[in-house]
């Protein structure tokens, strides 16, 4: 997919026809994200509720790699409302900077890269080239309260 890098990633977001879920709550005694300087580090995100139930289960099991990618996007979708709940504005990122996975997964599951590209192309898709990132990815034998993903990221935060 070709990124206009001119366009805001306002602008990008709202050409995809993407909307925005509420910032879901920390599931434990910490902050939805912390800001240091010019870094927001923004706390692990599973995949948001499908026909109002939490997705859970592994990949490899329960979910394919396909519905993985999904499920990643859908995570990312979580991260990216901190972003703007934080900073007001997805045009206020300069740079992600990283992306890191962890994959609830059966051990012979060998499909984690492709899994976490669902959350890579979509911070590419609305923040062109500021949304290529360092990344990470890792499989676990389990994640709190049986999700199948979670993605956290560090984001530059333009000076303003």
């Amino acid at each position: 997919m070709t990124v206009d890098s001119k366009m805001s990633a306002e602008q990008r977001f709202k050409d995809l026809g993407l909307e925005l879920p509420h910032v879901s709550a920390p599931a434990g005694n910490y902050a939805t994200a912390v800001r240091s300087g010019n870094l927001l580090f923004i706390s692990g995100k599973a995949p948001l509720p499908i026909d109002g139930r939490p997705s859970k289960g592994r990949l490899g099991k329960e979910y394919s790699t396909a519905e993985g990618y999904a499920l990643a996007r859908s995570a990312c979708m979580d991260l990216i409302a901190v972003i703007r709940e934080k900073l007001g504005s997805l045009d206020r990122v300069a740079q992600v900077v990283e992306l890191h996975g962890s994959i609830n997964a059966v051990p012979e599951f060998e499909d984690h890269a492709m899994v976490l590209d669902g959350a890579s192309d979509l911070l590419a898709e609305i923040f062109g080239p500021a949304g290529v990132h360092a990344r990470s990815v890792i499989g676990v034998s389990s994640l709190r309260n049986g999700v199948p993903l979670t993605v956290k990221a560090t984001v530059e935060v333009k000076s303003e």
